[in-house]
Formats: structure tokens, C-alpha cells, sequence
């Protein structure tokens, strides 16, 4: 039995209570039915329909050209399949920045269409009161700081956030802004370990950390980038748990090998005339 059946469906309140527990939360994106199925039956706690998306599936370069159809449309097919864990979808660049009234319509769109149980908005004090509009709509927020990708132009590429004592400062006033606004959670992306950590403590809500350190309250990957399955810009950060790529390469080859040499299908994988053709 596949552990989607053995346990009740996740809440945002659930998640909270992880961190009080000191129980590690761990979270992967999912963008497809068939991967988000194989995703919850492993037992994640939170699968993040993420605006990464717009690279490992759709082959931009950076997250900015994904829109908010894309993320309704990949959002519907996760929710289709994932049965136990919370589902987290991301706001994608353009859907909120241009006012509070804009990002409470794309969140709706991501809740109602997109079956999302939460949404995900990237940046501080900016969008301090998008959440604090999301959450009195009774749409739960997942906060992001950190490197934020949907700003990678303005930060000069994708560099680590937080060396500075300003900086870490910032980030930190910055989440305790998105705590008080009503934000469940916090994605930390892209900073010092100790920097994580210090944000780490200075929330109640769990910080969910991507190359910000062990000693937060858990940790979210790119699903394609720890399976090995998206094998061009790879961030230091990331280990990679297998190697379904070479694998997957592997087992085409050798398709096409059979095929060419007339091997494949064979009698075994081909029908066997009816008596009625013969």
C-alpha cells in the first residue's frame, strides 16, 4: 500500500506544528500527474508546483517567461494526483507585482483552477501586504526569501543572498514581516548556513531552506535537478539522489538500436494472428 493511503491529508496547521515538534519537513516540486503521483506515495510533506518549471519543463532560461495559465495548468495536473501532501503553488512573475487587487485574482485562479491548497509569493516587504490580503481571503502563503529567481535581473544573477550583516539583517526583519502578515511558512533560498539558521530561529513558522543550510526546519529541492533528470545548469547546493537521466538515455538508445536492427518487437511483443486470420 503506498503511503498516500496511510496517512490524512496534510494541512498548512500541520505543517506549523512540524516545527514545534522539531520534525523535519521535506518538500520536492512536482509539475506532471505521473511525477507528483511517485512524489506523495514516497511520503514528501509539502510538493511545490514551482515557477522552475519554466526551465526543467519548458526550457526557458530563467523563470520569468512562465505565465499564470502555465502554473494553473501544472498546478491542475499535480493536485490530480497527490492525495496526502499539501500542495504549495507558485505565483508566477507578473501575476501579483502590479497590485494587491491583481495577486488576490491569480491566487484564486491557482486555489480554485489549479486545486492549489496554498500559494507561494516571492520577496519581503514589498509583498508583506499581498500576504496579509491572501491570508485574511483565507489563502494560505508561503513566504520566499533569499535569492529570489523571479528578480534575478535586478540581483545581477543567481548570487548568494545574505553575506553582509545588513543583508542578513534585512532578511530576517523581512521574515518576521511576513510571519506577522500571516505567511505559514518561509522557502529560504540561496544563503549562508548561518544566516539560514539565525532565520530559522528568529520565526515561529517553519523555514523550509535550498541551499540555506542543515539547520533549518526543512528542506525543498527541483525534483529534476536531484533525480539527475535536468543536466544543465546544476546550483552547488543540490545533490543529487539518482541519475534517472544516464539511466533514461540508456534505455532509449537501446530502443533505437533494436528498432534499427529490426530486434524490436519481435514476436513476444506482437500479436499473434486471430483464428479467423489465419
Amino acid at each position: 500500500m503506498s503511503r498516500q493511503h496511510e496517512s490524512p491529508r496534510l494541512t498548512t496547521l500541520r505543517i506549523r506544528a512540524m516545527k514545534a515538534e522539531g520534525r523535519k519537513i521535506a518538500m520536492l516540486t512536482a509539475y506532471d500527474y505521473t511525477l507528483a503521483s511517485l512524489v506523495d506515495d514516497a511520503g514528501v510533506d509539502m510538493v511545490l508546483v514551482g515557477d522552475s518549471l519554466g526551465m526543467v519543463m519548458l526550457g526557458y532560461d530563467s523563470t520569468i517567461p512562465v505565465t499564470l495559465d502555465d502554473m494553473v495548468m501544472h498546478t491542475r495536473a499535480v493536485t490530480r494526483a497527490v492525495k496526502r501532501a499539501l500542495v504549495v503553488a507558485d505565483m508566477p512573475f507578473g501575476s501579483y507585482q502590479a497590485s494587491v487587487e491583481q495577486g488576490v485574482r491569480s491566487a484564486v485562479r491557482l486555489m480554485q483552477e489549479g486545486r492549489a491548497q496554498a500559494v507561494k509569493v516571492e520577496g519581503g516587504a514589498p509583498v508583506v501586504p499581498l500576504v496579509a490580503a491572501l491570508t485574511s481571503a483565507g489563502i494560505p502563503v508561503q513566504g520566499h526569501l533569499g535569492l529570489t529567481p523571479q528578480s534575478v535581473n535586478q540581483l545581477g544573477g543567481y548570487r548568494v543572498q545574505g553575506r553582509s550583516d545588513d543583508q542578513a539583517r534585512a532578511i530576517i526583519d523581512d521574515a518576521k514581516a511576513l510571519e506577522a502578515a500571516g505567511a505559514f511558512s518561509i522557502v529560504a533560498e540561496c544563503m549562508p548556513s548561518d544566516v539560514g539558521a539565525a532565520l530559522t530561529r528568529s520565526v515561529a513558522i517553519p523555514v523550509i531552506g535550498i541551499g540555506a543550510g542543515v539547520d533549518c526546519d526543512g528542506q525543498v529541492l527541483v525534483l529534476h535537478d536531484m533525480l539527475g533528470l535536468y543536466r544543465h545548469r546544476t546550483p552547488r547546493f543540490v545533490k543529487r539522489f539518482g541519475d534517472l537521466g544516464a539511466e533514461a538515455t540508456r534505455a532509449i538508445e537501446a530502443y533505437v538500436s533494436e528498432v534499427r536492427d529490426g530486434v524490436f518487437p519481435g514476436l513476444e511483443h506482437s500479436y499473434a494472428p486471430t483464428a479467423k486470420e489465419e
